[in-house]
C-alpha cells in the first residue's frame, strides 16, 4: 500500500516524520505492507519547481492509495499566477475529497474547557461554499469590481449538499444516531435553503436517525453551553471550518484535532491546525493531531477495503494517543508536559506496539 507523505511547511516536516514513526510501528505489528513516498509541496516545491503544487507532485499524490498532508503556509505564498497554489484546497478539489470529517471529544486526564465530557463529529462539505479557491471551474470566486468594491461568490449545489448529508447520516448510524444540520438559512435563503432541502431529503431515508437544525450563531452558543448534546453535525464549508476549531479547542486543545478529507475511493489525513512557522525546527510541535488523523485514515481504509487489520491498526493508534496524552509526564509542552515532537511520537509508537 503506497502512502504519500506531503510534509508541507513550518512544523509540517517534523509532525509528518513523527506520524510516519507511529505508522511504521502499526505496520510492524500488523504486517500492512506500507510503502511511504515523500512528495515535496509548499515552499520546498516552489523553490525547486516554481509551484507549491507541481503537476508531477499532484500526479504522484493521485496515484497513491492514501495521503498524509502536513500543514502549509499558504497565507505566505505568492499569488496563484506566480505558483502560489494552496495544496490543501487544490487536493481536496481535484481529488474530489468532498467530506472533511472532524471529530472532537474529551479525553481522560485532560479536562475540557467547559467541564463537560462530550464526543461529537463534524461533517464539513469540502469542495464549494464560500471558499473562493474551489467554487469556480476557472479562476477564483472573488472579484474586485473597483478599487473600493469587492465581491465574493458562494456556490452551493444539490450534488455536494446531498452527498455530505449522506456521509453524515451514514456516520451517525455507528454512533448515537443524531444529526444536526447547521446553516444560516434565515439570511442565505437560497443557498442554505438548497442545503437544508437536501439534508431533509436524506434524513427521510434514515428514519432511525434523529434530525434537527440550528442556525450557525445559535449552534456556536449551544456548542459552548452544552457540547454533550451534539452527536453528528453536518454543515457547509466555512461554517464547518469554524465550528470544528471551536469544538476541538473546547475538548482540550486544537493540537489534538484530527481529521480526514474523504472521497468515494481516496482519503487524505490532515491536521486541523496551521503550520506554526515560529516554532518550526525546534522539536516542540505537538504531532498528535496528524498522528490521530493517520489513525482515522487507517480506520477509513479498513472499512472501505474490508480489511480488518487496517481498521484495528487505526483504532490502536487512537487508543495509544489517548494513553500517552492521559499521563501529564508524556505530553508535549503545549499540553503541560515536557516531551518534544520526536519523543512523543516514540511514546505513541511504543504504545501501539504494546497494544
Amino acid at each position: 500500500m503506497k502512502i504519500a507523505l506531503l510534509p508541507g511547511d513550518g512544523i509540517g516536516p517534523e509532525i509528518t516524520e513523527a506520524t510516519q514513526t507511529v505508522l511504521e510501528a502499526a505496520n510492524r505489528r500488523h504486517g500492512l505492507g506500507f510503502d511511504f513516498a515523500e512528495i515535496a509541496i509548499g515552499f520546498a516545491a516552489l523553490k525547486a519547481n516554481g509551484s507549491t503544487l507541481p503537476d508531477a507532485a499532484f500526479a504522484s499524490a493521485q496515484a497513491a492509495d492514501a495521503l498524509i498532508l502536513g500543514p502549509v503556509s499558504h497565507m505566505d505564498y505568492p499569488p496563484r499566477e506566480a505558483g502560489g497554489l494552496n495544496p490543501s484546497g487544490e487536493l481536496r478539489k481535484r481529488l474530489d475529497l468532498y467530506a472533511n470529517i472532524r471529530p472532537a471529544r474529551t479525553r481522560a486526564g485532560l479536562p475540557s474547557r467547559t467541564g463537560a465530557s462530550f464526543d461529537l463529529v463534524i461533517y464539513r462539505e469540502n469542495t464549494e461554499g464560500f471558499y473562493a479557491d474551489r467554487c469556480m471551474e476557472s479562476g477564483p470566486g472573488e472579484l474586485q469590481v473597483t478599487a473600493d468594491v469587492t465581491l465574493s461568490l458562494r456556490r452551493i449545489t444539490r450534488k455536494a449538499s446531498t452527498r455530505i448529508a449522506e456521509a453524515a447520516f451514514a456516520g451517525a448510524i455507528g454512533r448515537r444516531r443524531k444529526v444536526t444540520a447547521v446553516h444560516k438559512g434565515n439570511v442565505l435563503k437560497i443557498t442554505d435553503g438548497l442545503f437544508l432541502t437536501c439534508c431533509r431529503e436524506v434524513a427521510a431515508r434514515f428514519p432511525d436517525v434523529a434530525y434537527d437544525e440550528l442556525i450557525i450563531d445559535a449552534a456556536c452558543a449551544h456548542l459552548v453551553r452544552r457540547p454533550e448534546a451534539f452527536d453528528v453535525i453536518v454543515t457547509t464549508n466555512m461554517f464547518g471550518d469554524i465550528l470544528s476549531d471551536l469544538a476541538s479547542e473546547l475538548s482540550g486543545s486544537l493540537g489534538l484535532a484530527a481529521s480526514i478529507n474523504a472521497g468515494d475511493t481516496l482519503a487524505m489525513a490532515q491536521a486541523q491546525h496551521g503550520s506554526a512557522p515560529d516554532i518550526a525546527g525546534r522539536d516542540i510541535a505537538n504531532p498528535a493531531s496528524l498522528i490521530g488523523s493517520a489513525g482515522m485514515l487507517l480506520e477509513w481504509l479498513g472499512e472501505r477495503r474490508r480489511q480488518p487489520a487496517l481498521s484495528e491498526a487505526g483504532a490502536e493508534i487512537m487508543a495509544a494517543l489517548d494513553r500517552v496524552v492521559a499521563d501529564p509526564k508524556t505530553r508535549t509542552r503545549d499540553l503541560g508536559g515536557q516531551l518534544g515532537t520526536r519523543a512523543f511520537a516514540e511514546r505513541v509508537a511504543a504504545a501501539v506496539l504494546d497494544s
